[in-house]
């Protein structure tokens, strides 16, 4: 089976984990590095979320500390929906600090890259940061890399502003780069999740399912205040599902920019599909995907995880 390289840049969080957890079991996919950032928590606490992930698991994958604060702003956490250490709902094993790297992960990301005879995925579940500083300070490794899917952005209204989506937001000049780099992009948009939910029975199937299973569902009983049973909104469990099993969404091609100066519109991801601004368009944008077929293919993936 010929496999997609892969490296994941992520702030884990309680949905990153949800994430994580299934790429980390597609067979398809070759998880290369995992680059922890600045965003639900902070640095220190996702980058040991990182490694108590991986540790549950029993998966060896180096882990590289990335960016502690965004380029021009300061931290905002998400602790609200993700706790104070991010990932506090289930009692995970003491990580193994052996898997974290001395390079910072803009370094690791650049390695990794250059080292490739093929083109890698990236795959961002938190904010730019990261990106923003290694396609700035490493311009060549555009050329290495096949596409960025990345979890953020929103078609509608936001979640952190008016129209400001968290991963976005807490970085916009960052997200601006990455959209202006010329890398092929797929974003996953804040609507998507909110139409891709986990019900109640969903959370209750994958606690039959196992270790795995109970694991995530214990996360997301206290996932945004634990308020299940209007269902679990999956952010960026839809953009790992969408890099393993496309089909499952409808996307449309459009030119995405960020606002970084407005301070009522902040982060704001403006999607032009119809060509209105008379530029390029730069991405391709998740904005429909199939709910039923969604919900069974991430319980039926999670359930297919061995530890």
């Amino acid at each position: 089976m010929e496999t997609r390289k892969l490296i994941i840049d992520t702030d884990p969080g309680i949905d990153d984990a949800a994430a994580i957890t299934i790429l980390l079991s597609e067979p398809s996919l070759d998880v290369k590095l995992i680059a922890s950032v600045s965003g639900n928590v902070g640095i220190e606490h996702t980058t040991n979320n990182a490694l108590k992930l991986l540790t549950f698991l029993n998966k060896d994958i180096p882990v590289a500390k990335g960016a502690a604060a965004p380029l021009l702003r300061d931290n905002r956490f998400a602790t609200n929906a993700h706790g104070k250490s991010g990932m506090g709902g289930f009692e995970f094993p003491e990580p193994k600090k052996e898997l974290l790297l001395e390079e910072n992960a803009v370094m690791s990301e650049y390695r990794t890259l250059m080292a490739s005879e093929e083109k890698m995925t990236i795959l961002t579940l938190g904010p730019l940061t990261n990106i923003a500083l290694l396609i700035s300070t490493f311009p060549e490794v555009k050329e290495k890399i096949e596409e960025i899917i990345m979890m953020g952005g929103s078609t509608e209204r936001g979640n952190i502003g008016i129209y400001g989506e968290f991963n976005v937001t807490i970085d916009p000049e960052a997200a601006k780069m990455v959209f202006r780099s010329g890398i092929p992009i797929t974003m996953v948009g804040l609507d998507i999740g909110r139409k891709a939910r986990l019900m109640v029975e969903d959370l209750e199937e994958l606690e039959k399912s196992g270790e795995v299973g109970t694991m995530i569902s214990s996360l997301f009983r206290s996932y945004d205040g634990g308020h299940v049973e209007e269902g679990v909104k999956m952010y960026d469990p839809s953009a790992a599902m969408y890099l393993m099993e496309p089909e499952l969404f409808e996307t449309k091609e459009a030119f995405i920019d960020v606002e970084i100066f407005s301070p009522l519109t902040i982060g704001a991801t403006v999607v032009d599909y119809d060509g209105t601004l008379s530029e390029t368009k730069n991405a391709a944008v998740c904005v429909d995907v199939d709910v039923d077929r969604f919900r069974k293919r991430y319980v039926q993936r999670v359930a297919d995880t061995k530890r």
